[in-house]
């Protein structure tokens, strides 16, 4: 699994927490098998927006809720009719759509180079002198290589997400 897959799955995760926060049902409600429309018009809603916002691929949406792939391809068809025929799910999309672009803008994302190796460095993510592999963060048009042992990756890996998790970024193994 590549690190990438696993933002966009922890994006994801968290877009489907703030939906059934925001609508009143349970922690991890969308995955119900239920087809009724107040687990069903979430579901759709999240769908859409993690695909225009994010640009999630549709297998990591259709694996989180539990669904076949083919059923985001079907949300993706509906949205423009559903979006202008059906209040509802407007209300619910407009909702979902705003509290979460607000979240996304909030985010930080480095413009310099030298700010974020400091920003990590302060966080305790050290790069090491005998390396295996590289845990490049991109944050913006800024990239930064870490270079880990094998002995010590997991716990830089595990920093760099700590430290990143109120900034807009992606990891890459090399």
């Amino acid at each position: 699994m590549t690190h990438f897959k696993m933002i966009a799955e922890q994006n994801f995760k968290n877009l489907c927490n703030l939906t059934t926060s925001l609508v009143g049902l349970r922690k991890g409600a969308l995955s119900y098998r239920s087809r009724k429309s107040e687990y069903q018009i979430p579901r759709s809603v999240v769908s859409v927006i993690s695909r225009i916002v994010d640009e999630t691929k549709r297998e990591i949406i259709a694996k989180e809720l539990k669904r076949d792939r083919s059923l985001i391809y079907h949300y993706e068809k509906m949205h423009k009719s559903n979006y202008r025929s059906f209040p509802k799910y407007r209300e619910i999309f407009n909702l979902v759509f705003n509290a979460y672009s607000n979240i996304q803008d909030s985010k930080r994302i480095f413009t310099d180079l030298d700010h974020l190796k400091q920003y990590l460095k302060d966080k305790g993510v050290e790069s090491s002198n005998k390396h295996q592999t590289i845990i490049r963060i991109t944050s913006g048009k800024v990239e930064a290589d870490i270079k880990v042992s094998y002995k010590d990756f997991y716990n830089q890996l595990e920093l760099c997400k700590l430290a990143l998790q109120d900034c807009k970024y992606n990891l890459e193994i090399i």
